[in-house]
């Protein structure tokens, strides 16, 4: 008698992945780098590093730092624009397609009319891509820089605006601010499913020269110090919709990656670990695996939100 499985295909929104592992945005570049680690095409999806309408050069250095069991980073998006995107890395990532790694097309703006103009690009010019995320954790520069979609109204706002703009599945990638109320516009305003959560702000600070240790006074915190919260977020966000969530923050092993699941996300994104483990997505592919067949399911779908609190 042959060896039980489990079956690890699950669907985010309309993006059909054959296993739950993706690679957060940002912290994976373009997929083709990691191609001497591992076979990246064993990965359920990719998020492109995001891409706005025109190149950014971002913010000057030093953009990241090292905190205790954390990183820093204000890199501010620096990207080389959609076009620029599709002809340097087009073909390898149609090739990603191909060999049935998903690719979500993040993208970004400053203002509601970026995104928009950033989808449109994007939609003519990347037939490639399974789906694109919205990452509304920029600021908007039109609006004395507060964040695109710090409140259920701004972040709609830009869910509105893009969502005619493609019949692909749109992702919305959340700030960590107000999360079921951000969820829940996002969710009315048209989005297929939630990524969540970006980084969160904090401070670290050279007690010998008295500066920043970045070039700006705040950066974005990453890493395993902020899974619990992040976990904690899935499951409220999860609570909150219909819609199926992508949870990130600090996932570095398959016990974070479980952790997320049943607290209720429906696909798991690796992160900062891929500085440091750039092997890390790879494996919890088979560690998933292993994972849910210890706990007797037949399908990785019976585990999501499976949590008893």
């Amino acid at each position: 008698m042959g060896a039980r499985s489990v079956s690890m295909a699950v669907d985010l929104g309309g993006v059909r992945m054959k296993n739950p592992v993706c690679t957060a945005s940002g912290t994976f570049g373009f997929g083709s780098a990691f191609e001497g680690f591992f076979d990246v095409g064993r990965l359920g999806a990719i998020t492109t590093k995001g891409c706005s309408a025109e190149p950014w050069q971002g913010n000057p250095a030093p953009r990241m730092c090292e905190v205790p069991s954390a990183m820093m980073n204000t890199v501010g998006l620096a990207n080389p624009g959609v076009c620029g995107v599709v002809e340097g890395q087009g073909a390898y990532l149609a090739d990603l397609e191909g060999r049935g790694c998903r690719v979500i097309f993040q993208v970004a703006g400053h203002s509601v009319e970026e995104y928009a103009a950033a989808v449109e690009l994007a939609e003519e010019h990347a037939p490639w891509a399974s789906a694109f995320e919205l990452n509304v954790s920029c600021p908007n520069l039109a609006r004395g820089g507060a964040l695109v979609g710090g409140t259920p109204e701004d972040a709609s706002e830009v869910v509105r605006a893009v969502r005619p703009r493609t019949s692909r599945p749109l992702l919305v990638k959340l700030a960590p601010v107000r999360v079921a109320e951000v969820a829940r516009a996002c969710e009315d305003a048209g989005a297929d499913a939630l990524s969540l959560i970006n980084t969160i702000s904090g401070m670290s600070l050279d007690v010998h020269t008295r500066r920043s240790r970045l070039s700006r006074p705040t950066g974005g915190v990453s890493g395993p110090a902020i899974h619990a919260i992040a976990v904690r977020m899935v499951w409220e966000a999860a609570h909150a919709v219909s819609i199926p969530v992508n949870g990130m923050g600090g996932v570095a092993g398959v016990e974070d990656a479980a952790e997320m699941i049943l607290a209720g996300a429906t696909a798991v994104s690796v992160g900062t670990a891929n500085f440091y483990d750039p092997t890390c997505a790879s494996r919890l592919v088979d560690g998933l695996a292993a994972w849910a067949l210890e706990q007797g399911v037949t399908t990785i779908n019976d585990l999501i939100g499976a949590a008893e609190c």
